[in-house]
């Protein structure tokens, strides 16, 4: 019978003795999940579509230094609840945006500014093929409910006066016909000054595109205006 309890109780110290590194486990506390980021919210400020060719992508600049960005921090000081997104492709013609107009468009954007056609006129295209294609675009946008700004273009000088004439009527006529805003030259004020422009003397600088983000907002801006005073009225 003696010999049963001491074997029982060797049993129970046994079963009461913990594991080696138990009680460092036990103390340890545990690692606990980071917590979770609450998703950013959904920007919903009206856009403005910046819809162009290279000068509207911003070739050459650095990023963050295209002339939409420039507007968007013009925008922003201004105190202007707009959102810019920069729908620019490098060596787009007219023809091509007319074949992306509907991506344009599913942005839902409240303005587009339309720079199109350089690429036309550099090519020697018919100002007549330059024309129509724009027609269809600022057509297409205004069915959509946006505002456009068409953005007018020139030429080099070796391109022959005629050729620029017809050329830079194609941007006056579609204004007047569709009653929209023009920017009579968007690289007013910087095609001519070689500092602001880059080395191919057809994109410009950085600074080149502050100074045409300038000169779209000046045509812009009145279309801002109206939108703030019928907002009001609501």
């Amino acid at each position: 019978m003696r010999l049963f309890v001491i074997i029982a109780a060797c049993f129970l110290l046994l079963g009461c003795r913990s594991e080696p590194g138990s009680e460092r486990q036990a103390s340890r506390p545990q690692e606990q999940a980071p917590p979770a980021q609450a998703p950013k919210p959904a920007d919903t400020r009206p856009v403005i579509a910046a819809f162009g060719d290279s000068l509207t992508a911003g070739f050459g600049a650095d990023p963050g230094k295209s002339y939409p960005d420039y507007l968007q921090q013009l925008l922003d000081r201004a105190g202007y609840a707009y959102r810019v997104v920069n729908l620019g492709i490098s060596g787009d013609t007219t023809s091509g945006g007319v074949a992306r107009i509907d991506s344009v468009i599913a942005v839902n954007p409240e303005i587009v500014i339309l720079e199109l056609g350089a690429n036309d006129g550099l090519r020697g295209l018919p100002p007549s093929a330059t024309r129509a294609n724009l027609d269809e675009m600022i057509t297409a946008l205004k069915k959509a409910g946006a505002d456009v700004v068409l953005a007018g273009m020139t030429l080099p000088r070796n391109y022959g006066s005629q050729y620029i004439r017809d050329f830079e009527s194609v941007f006056t006529d579609l204004a007047r016909k569709h009653s929209v805003a023009l920017v009579p030259f968007l690289l007013a004020g910087v095609a001519d000054r070689r500092e602001l422009m880059q080395g191919d003397g057809l994109h410009p600088t950085a600074e080149g595109n502050r100074r045409v983000a300038a000169n779209v907002m000046k045509t812009l801006e009145p279309l801002l205006n109206k939108a703030r005073s019928s907002n009001a009225v609501r």
